[in-house]
């Protein structure tokens, strides 16, 4: 069965200014645990590089965390244009102001969170997964993501993705894919090449020993340096 290319997304994350590379760009994701300084920590790593969104993940808290949260980050990140995402919380994104929701396998189905936030951007885990990536198109994802690529102690990942499914995803499909998993400067060129849109990445920037500044000035080099996808002919 041949499988037609999923248009272009309605609601990309918005371009930033001075953006580095026009075919990946970076995608941050917070840390475990949000210190009382990490406002100031965001906008500084911000301010330091090309950033496409940056994803809130706050593991089993409350409302009220998570509208406190939202309240202190948001407007940091998007007068920056940069897109504000949550992580397994679509329920939030309206009401709070948020620009979209990331889901995993075992939160809200996504065909569920599309509903909760129509024209909004919805990213969905697909894993190493090709159907499960197929299907994230079909229920109205904006992007899919793949991964881990690398060992990561972000958080436990059920499965290892292996570069082919990159270039495959990105040879046949329009929707944009994001690649997670243990990302660096130095390991992150050939899933650029491989076609990957965004890398998404914790530990190299909020644990670079320069500072989260630093660590987005790294990411943003090594992605420009990186080999361009090699695109077939039509």
């Amino acid at each position: 069965m041949t499988r037609r290319p999923k248009p272009a997304p309605k609601n990309p994350p918005p371009q930033a200014e001075g953006a580095r590379n026009d075919t990946c760009r970076l995608y941050l994701i917070t840390p475990a645990s949000l210190t009382d300084d990490f406002p100031d920590h965001l906008a500084a790593a911000l301010d330091a590089g090309d950033v496409a969104a940056l994803q809130l993940r706050l593991k089993d808290a409350d409302d009220d965390t998570w509208r406190r949260a939202i309240d202190r980050l948001r407007p940091i990140v998007q007068s920056r244009n940069v897109a504000f995402l949550l992580n397994d919380r679509p329920d939030l994104v309206l009401a709070t102001g948020c620009d979209g929701a990331h889901v995993g396998q075992t939160d809200l189905p996504a065909r569920d969170a599309r509903a909760l936030i129509p024209g909004l951007t919805l990213g969905v885990t697909c894993h190493d997964s090709r159907d499960l990536a197929m299907q994230a198109g079909e229920d109205g994802a904006d992007y899919v993501a793949f991964g881990a690529f690398f060992p990561t102690a972000t958080k436990d990942a059920p499965t290892q993705a292996d570069l082919s499914i990159l270039s495959w995803w990105s040879e046949l499909m329009e929707l944009p894919c994001v690649a997670i998993g243990g990302i660096t400067p130095v390991n992150c060129a050939p899933l650029v090449t491989a076609g990957a849109n965004f890398l998404a990445v914790v530990a190299a920037v909020w644990s670079h020993p320069d500072g989260p500044a630093a660590g987005v000035s790294a990411m943003n080099r090594a992605i420009a340096d990186a080999p361009p996808p090699i695109r077939p002919e039509t």
